[in-house]
């Protein structure tokens, strides 16, 4: 079964021929003025052309159009929505709850908060706050963008529009560009540098703006704005006490802090700074979080160490995306004492990658491989391998439906086996 589904990945050779990515530009020049960064034109162009026809592809196709279809029927949404009021008194600033944190029993109120590391708070996900429908916003207008671009249904379109519209744009529900009040703690703070990772729903926008784009669905003042937006948010997190706060930590959050910072630079125009953030990371971050026998030991400590270690791989691996765009070269780091080394880290995690089961770390939820498989696949793309790709042969079963099988292409001629 693995050496089978193995010969659907992609294999290193295709990434000699990658589109360039050129800086601000991205991958506008091969994708008809489309400002792509992390998803690769010619591997939508490739889906585009088979979605139709490949079995490979039918629960992946399925899953997609029934998320789309099912954005159309969503409401807007807009953080002017939430029930509570952050500590600003302006409901444009997005709030957001600290997910693992809990009312303390022995307290009538609950506060302050306790920590219950790795188990989620429901209440997080209320209406009091804005997490849900980021998430919404942002799960929506990736899929209705992808539904467009690979059905060419204008309504898909239209709908994605109108949301970037709503919580980028309008003055009336547009959110302010900052993370002043996200992963607040009830009882001890109003917001926390944690909430900047909040943010990670943000990319997948940036690369629908890019198809949208190309498609001529927005126009120049939207993209203006758009890129002001991200523009002003970047600077938040570069000037203010939360962004400052983030930009220190070590673990998970550091590095996801240098992936959001370069993508929205690169996106606002600014390569510059995409470019000095990528080539510190390299000691900052890499080499800082990476051990010589490519351990995550910030992650491995986690009470969900395979969830985080394999969710930061991935922060890197677009770190390491969006370091092509301006020249600098994470996928082959390695720092002198060994340490920072990207496919080293790849490797720690292959081991366990045909046997979830075995890894000898702590996690509560070892059926949740998304981001495992997500890990394996892109790095059968990047270094080629049979290790890698039966890892991700191995990971496929129960995410057969992921967008992650549309964004990277299954070749046509094993499909047919």
């Amino acid at each position: 079964m693995a050496l089978a589904v193995a010969a659907l990945l992609p294999t290193a050779p295709a990434l000699a021929s990658a589109p360039v990515c050129d800086a601000a530009n991205g991958h506008a020049a091969s994708f008809n003025g489309g400002r792509l960064f992390l998803w690769r034109p010619d591997w939508l162009k490739q889906t585009q052309q088979r979605i139709d026809s490949d079995a490979s592809l039918a629960p992946a196709r399925a899953a997609l159009l029934k998320a789309a279809d099912a954005a159309l029927a969503h409401p807007l949404y807009t953080v002017t929505d939430k029930t509570r009021l952050p500590a600003s008194g302006d409901k444009h600033d997005y709030m957001s709850m600290g997910p693992y944190w809990w009312p303390d029993p022995a307290k009538p109120d609950g506060l302050p908060y306790q920590r219950r590391d790795g188990r989620f708070n429901p209440e997080r996900d209320s209406d009091a706050f804005d997490v849900t429908r980021l998430e919404a916003m942002s799960s929506d207008v990736q899929a209705l963008t992808l539904a467009y671009y690979f059905t060419g249904e204008q309504r898909y379109a239209q709908k994605a529009v109108q949301q970037l519209r709503t919580w980028f744009l309008a003055p009336a529900t547009r959110m302010n560009p900052n993370l002043d009040h996200g992963q607040a703690i009830p009882g001890r703070v109003a917001g926390r540098a944690e909430g900047v990772i909040d943010a990670h729903r943000l990319p997948r926008v940036i690369e629908s703006i890019g198809v949208l784009q190309q498609a001529g669905k927005l126009d120049a003042q939207e993209l203006d704005g758009l890129k002001r937006w991200f523009g002003d948010l970047a600077r938040w997190m570069q000037t203010s006490k939360i962004g400052k706060e983030e930009r220190a930590a070590r673990n998970n959050h550091g590095l996801y802090y240098d992936t959001l910072l370069t993508h929205f630079a690169l996106f606002s125009g600014d390569a510059a700074l995409a470019a000095r953030v990528a080539e510190r990371a390299k000691v900052a971050r890499f080499a800082a979080q990476i051990g010589s026998n490519g351990a995550l030991p910030e992650e491995l400590e986690r009470t969900r160490s395979m969830h985080y270690v394999t969710w930061t791989l991935n922060a890197a691996y677009d770190l390491a995306d969006i370091g092509r765009c301006v020249g600098v070269d994470l996928w082959d780091y390695r720092a002198r004492n060994g340490h920072g080394d990207l496919r080293k880290a790849t490797d720690f995690i292959a081991a366990y990658s045909s046997d979830v089961s075995r890894w000898p770390y702590p996690e509560l939820n070892k059926a949740d491989t998304l981001d495992y498989y997500k890990a394996m696949l892109r790095a059968s793309q990047q270094w080629g391998g049979a290790a890698y790709a039966d890892g991700a042969a191995s990971l496929r079963k129960g995410n057969e439906a992921s967008e992650w099988n549309l964004l990277i292409p299954v070749p046509q001629a094993a499909a047919n086996e």
